[in-house]
C-alpha cells in the first residue's frame, strides 16, 4: 500500500485523465449517499458495470470516504467534493472537505467486535492499491483524501501490497 502523509508534494498523478466526473455535495448522510449513487451511475457509463467487483469495491471506497467526510471532515454550512477520474485501468477517487485539524489516521490494531466505528480507512486500506491525503490545493481550509484502484487482484486476500 503507497501512503502519502501530510508534507509530501500531493498525490500521486497518473497522467490525462480518460473520464473525469466531480461534485460538491452536502455534508449530511443524504449528500453522502447521493455521491456514492452518483459515482456509481458514472462508472457504469464508463464501463465499469453494475455488479462487478471493481465496481462495488469502487462505490464503496467512494461511500466510506464520504462518509468520512460528513463524519470528520464536516463544518457547519460547507459541502464537501468529490472527484472521479480513470486513467487507463486506474480510477481515482479524491473527496476534500473544509477541516484542516483533522487528519485522516489508519488504527494501529482493528477494532472490537463490538465497535461500530473505526473501520472506515481499514477498508480503504484494504481495498485501494494506494490512498493518502495532502491539504486542500484551492486555498481554503481543509484536506483532500484519495485512493487509486486499479482493478481486482487475487493475491489480496491476505497478501501484503508492493
Amino acid at each position: 500500500m503507497t501512503s502519502h502523509l501530510a508534507g509530501t508534494a500531493g498525490p500521486t498523478q497518473l497522467g490525462h485523465p480518460t473520464h473525469h466526473f466531480e461534485m460538491r455535495f452536502s455534508s449530511t448522510p443524504r449528500g453522502a449517499r447521493l455521491s456514492r449513487r452518483l459515482c456509481g451511475e458514472r462508472l457504469d457509463a464508463w464501463g465499469i458495470p453494475y455488479g462487478t467487483d471493481a465496481h462495488d469495491t469502487l462505490t464503496l471506497l467512494v461511500a466510506e470516504m464520504s462518509a468520512n467526510a460528513i463524519r470528520h471532515g464536516r463544518v457547519p454550512g460547507r459541502d464537501f467534493h468529490v472527484r472521479l477520474t480513470t486513467h487507463g485501468t486506474a480510477v481515482r477517487i479524491e473527496v476534500t472537505d473544509t477541516r484542516g485539524e483533522r487528519f485522516p489516521v489508519t488504527a494501529t490494531e482493528p477494532p472490537g467486535v463490538d465497535c461500530t466505528v473505526g473501520r472506515g480507512l481499514l477498508l480503504v486500506e484494504c481495498l485501494a492499491d494506494g490512498w493518502g491525503w495532502f491539504p486542500r490545493t484551492c486555498g481554503g481550509p481543509g484536506k483532500t483524501v484519495w485512493a487509486v484502484y486499479t482493478g481486482p487482484r487475487t493475491e489480496r486476500q491476505g497478501a501484503s501490497r508492493p
